[in-house]
């Protein structure tokens, strides 16, 4: 296949390649000129011994530069916006290598590369394309997939269904001036906290609690040289297991140790069908990640899943995960057909069809009765009206993304020819995804058993997600809590209970309980909190609340959301950010989902809640209209009163038993009502009418 270029290259000093187009890149009469995509140009850097570019190899990685020209308004890329700086996401210095396993056989090649520095070694973190910032990146070819969206489709549904995956930019490559065809940049899994939010153990962490995590482990094929850690027996024969993070290089035999064990154990309790949530399967594994990852491997019948490029994840003190997926191209009725292969069918399961089926506890836990109950449950949640996998949302995401690759698609066709009829490629997925979506609900069975768990009435209903500093306690993050309120008059048996969104890892010890009522403190540092606050707390958990935004979801052992609180440091939430309030919950009986449920209070009176008990307190009429009564107050108290943002508006203070509050020149709307004197506080939420 020829291709037709025009370019000026000229050699300078300094070695470095200055790379002038004339804005159009000639392929079998078409001219590329414009895309409605990104538009990646790669420059490699020269070779001092024939004076050309660079060739880019699989290893080692080599130099270069780059350019990724896309509108900031969305509008059309053109090659001659090459030169304008406001039209670049991204002008600068990378290191780049082919990457993939059987891909590499083919003529279009895949990348993975770093964004560096000027000085050709410092990473250079970036948030390209719109994706939040890093510096390891993938351009990946579609290789083997004639429809173009098998990766992005299956990417973003695990992404609907509320998991990490890969996020994807469709682009069209430009590479030493050659025309390379359409690409998905996409981020390269890795973790971090906007990826795989674990925290990185390193070389030190030998011993508990820090050897516990945080692990991303796949099992997969050996390429580029990296040792199998260990092997696990498969129905259809054996899986190898290979360290991601730590590297290879340097993981420890403590940690190689410790995270195998981990599997082993999940082996085995899978195989004897223990439940236990003391010392069964559930104990050690996040249930809603493995149900979800074997939904979206089923759905797409990948051919490869469970086997090879299936990725898990562990945080230090937190349970094994399964995600995130990654490389979907072999699905969706797809395979490698030119190698004699045809295995992505509507009716068979991937994890047990005699050939990729992965290590052995896949099957195990879809023989589960508890485990399937939980399957098929999600399952049927997730096919529902205005779901991701409801059958006309399938087809209108698709619809959307063939859209937006449409006139690139032909680009892409010209120069590779791996295209022989998109359209019907198309419909063909389409056929297949309703055929397969109905086999799947209709061989899942029942899930009755699972679907009216009932959950204990716990309340978070206190964050101090930032608390103030002082010269007594200068650390920031020692001194934040969490705390959660049983509003139900039992007890409750807290064994196996844990946050399940990662970022915050706690889970409560076995046998552990709640009273009646009862209220206790998880604290980021159980010394400093007792010595700040003068309480002692129920747990430590494991790393700390973002200052930003975090959701908190606590769970019972299977999963099912017991409470959830997503917080914000902006408006509406009222300001608990480092200026020494925290944020309570107004009342157990509001959502405590909305910020208009939660008032800023200081830290200093968290200690201070012994006053007067809130039936004691009378206050009315609510709602109001002019004249708020108080009554029930002994001795001298402060008021103050808050709009619905957290903003105080007044303070007032009396000695009086039972007194006015004048609220005839407030406007219609909510308002928060403090009440204090130095025992503690008391919060009403009173409506103006």
């Amino acid at each position: 296949m020829i291709l037709k270029y025009s370019q000026h290259l000229f050699k300078i000093s300094a070695g470095m390649l200055l790379f002038f187009l004339f804005f159009s890149i000639s392929f079998f009469g078409q001219t590329f000129t414009d895309s409605n995509l990104p538009i990646v140009i790669i420059t490699t850097d020269i070779d001092p011994n024939t004076s050309m570019p660079l060739p880019i190899v699989d290893d080692p990685r080599i130099l270069a530069s780059m350019k990724i020209i896309q509108h900031p308004d969305g509008s059309r890329n053109y090659l001659s916006d090459s030169a304008t700086l406001d039209f670049l996401n991204y002008e600068g210095r990378i290191n780049i290598e082919i990457r993939g396993s059987s891909s590499q056989d083919l003529p279009k090649k895949g990348y993975g590369l770093t964004t560096l520095q000027a000085d050709n070694v410092t990473v250079n973190n970036s948030g390209l394309l719109g994706m939040p910032s890093e510096n390891d990146w993938i351009l990946n070819p579609l290789a083997f997939d004639p429809s173009l969206i098998r990766d992005y489709l299956s990417y973003n549904l695990s992404r609907l269904m509320g998991n990490y995956a890969t996020r994807t930019v469709y682009c069209e490559v430009i590479i030493n001036g050659e025309y390379q065809g359409l690409y998905l940049f996409e981020e390269k899994i890795k973790a971090d906290a906007n990826r795989v939010n674990i925290l990185k153990i390193t070389a030190s962490d030998n011993t508990a609690p820090n050897v516990t995590g945080g692990y991303i482990t796949k099992s997969d094929k050996v390429t580029g040289g990296d040792p199998v850690a260990w092997q696990m027996a498969s129905y259809a024969g054996g899986t190898d297991f290979i360290h991601d993070w730590p590297k290879p290089e340097t993981v420890t035999a403590q940690q190689n140790a410790y995270i195998y064990e981990q599997f082993l154990s999940l082996a085995s309790t899978a195989n004897a069908n223990n439940t236990s949530i003391n010392n069964g399967f559930s104990s050690l594994i996040d249930i809603p990640s493995f149900v979800d990852f074997m939904i979206i491997n089923e759905l797409a019948s990948n051919a490869d899943g469970y086997q090879l490029s299936t990725y898990f994840h562990k945080d230090r003190n937190g349970k094994l995960r399964a995600g995130p997926i990654w490389d979907f191209n072999l699905t969706y009725g797809n395979d490698l057909f030119a190698y004699g292969l045809d295995r992505s069918k509507t009716d068979v399961w991937q994890f047990s069809d005699g050939g990729n089926e992965g290590a052995k506890f896949w099957t195990d836990l879809f023989n589960n009765p508890t485990f399937k109950c939980y399957l098929s449950r999600r399952w049927n949640e997730l096919i529902q009206p205005n779901q991701p996998l409801k059958q006309n949302s399938l087809v209108l995401f698709i619809d959307n993304a063939v859209s937006l690759i449409s006139e690139a698609i032909v680009r892409e066709n010209q120069k590779w020819g791996t295209i022989p009829n998109h359209a019907l490629e198309i419909e063909n997925m389409k056929m297949f995804l309703f055929l397969r979506t109905n086999w799947l609900t209709s061989h899942l069975g029942s899930y009755a058993a699972c679907n009216s768990i009932v959950t204990p009435a716990l309340v978070i209903d206190k964050i101090n997600y930032n608390p103030g500093t002082s010269v007594a306690f200068p650390i920031s993050n020692d001194q934040e809590f969490i705390e959660i309120k049983n509003t139900q008059s039992t007890s409750v048996n807290l064994t196996g209970y844990y946050f399940k969104e990662l970022g915050v890892t706690y889970r409560f010890p076995n046998n552990s309980s709640m009273a009646a009522y009862q209220s206790i403190y998880l604290a980021s540092n159980a010394v400093v909190f007792q010595s700040r606050y003068g309480l002692v707390p129920f747990g430590q958990f494991t790393r700390n609340l973002s200052n930003k935004s975090q959701k908190l979801v606590l769970a019972d052992a299977f999963g099912n959301t017991i409470d959830t609180v997503e917080y914000f440091d902006t408006l509406p939430w009222p300001d608990a950010d480092g200026n020494g309030n925290f944020l309570s919950l107004i009342s157990t009986n509001l959502d405590n989902n909305l910020a208009s449920s939660w008032v800023a209070m200081s830290s200093d009176l968290l200690a201070k809640e012994s006053f007067l008990a809130s039936e004691k307190v009378l206050v009315f009429p609510n709602p109001v209209s002019d004249f708020l009564n108080i009554q029930g107050i002994t001795g001298a108290i402060k008021i103050k009163i808050y709009d619905s943002f957290g903003k105080m508006i007044t303070t007032l203070t009396s000695g009086e038993s039972a007194l006015k509050v004048d609220f005839s020149s407030f406007a219609s709307g909510i308002y928060l009502l403090s009440i204090s004197d130095d025992t503690g506080v008391n919060i009403h939420k009173i409506i103006k009418r």
